[in-house]
């Protein structure tokens, strides 16, 4: 049976790693209050009727991660865990939240146990980005066993987890090789416009840089990484309307985009959407 690796999934986890990685000092929401006890209160009743029930405490977990509470979140996974250690799928779980609160530590831990109880790509997958991000060669290692087992169908994930590992210890150019032989696999696979994107930005070459982010924004115009890297390159180039215009896009297709809204903020522009048609 073929373990084909959920590209949402690596999408997502790929950002909120960026993401981590650009923002240390990002404040988490404040929790909601309204209905939190009765809601609490009802999962809670549910779990002590169905200690053994995953999808309970999992929509317990989730209730706090989805109000802020990442602490107690974690708190929850961690009774989890210890009502059940071998369940992988709590181990996942715990490592997304210590990814959310920047705890790269243990998040590597909670992915190192989550692969040790069932090797599942998935986790192979997220624990390679960690190692590329924390620029531990062991992140080769997990791309080599993404590529090595068949079952996987993960070529692309691992090279872009080897293309961020070389750009991470600053060996740029072989970095780039590998976001392009993953272009070469698949030209509309947006991880590796954004990461070239990004290693381009990082490399100072900024022009460059905007035309492989134009090409994935014309792919995909939803595309909101991508309007947010142009603006960053744009801001290099002292291009401040196209900057601004670049950060309002991002925005318009992602209205919770924290780093565009503060890029704009920084700018001195006004939130508005941009001119034209998406």
């Amino acid at each position: 049976m073929t373990t084909i690796i959920n590209p949402t999934r690596f999408f997502i986890i790929l950002l909120v790693i960026l993401s981590a990685c650009n923002n240390n000092n990002t404040v988490l929401p404040i929790a909601k209050h309204d209905e939190v006890p009765d809601k609490e209160k009802t999962l809670r009743d549910a779990i002590a009727r169905y200690p053994d029930s995953t999808a309970l405490r999992d929509s317990l977990i989730y209730y706090f991660e989805e109000n802020g509470n990442l602490d107690v979140a974690i708190a929850e996974a961690n009774k989890a865990i210890t009502h059940d250690s071998s369940n992988a799928n709590f181990w996942d779980v715990k490592a997304l939240l210590h990814i959310e609160k920047r705890d790269t530590p243990n998040a590597v831990k909670a992915y190192e146990k989550a692969i040790d109880i069932f090797p599942d790509p998935e986790y192979i997958m997220s624990l390679g980005l960690l190692y590329a991000y924390t620029k531990n060669t062991n992140a080769l290692a997990m791309a080599d066993a993404l590529i090595v087992g068949k079952n996987a169908a993960a070529e692309k994930e691992a090279l872009i987890i080897k293309g961020i590992y070389y750009s991470t210890i600053n060996e740029k150019q072989k970095a780039l090789a590998f976001f392009n032989t993953c272009l070469q696999l698949s030209y509309t696979y947006m991880p590796a416009y954004l990461q070239k994107g990004i290693t381009l930005y990082e490399m100072g070459k900024y022009d460059e840089s905007i035309k492989v982010l134009s090409k994935a924004v014309t792919l995909q115009n939803s595309f909101s990484e991508g309007y947010y890297w142009m603006g960053k390159c744009y801001e290099k180039l002292k291009n401040v309307n196209a900057a601004a215009e670049s950060y309002k896009t991002a925005v318009l297709y992602d209205p919770d985009y924290t780093e565009a809204k503060d890029a704009l903020g920084k700018l001195g522009s006004p939130l508005n959407p941009p001119k034209g048609d998406f």
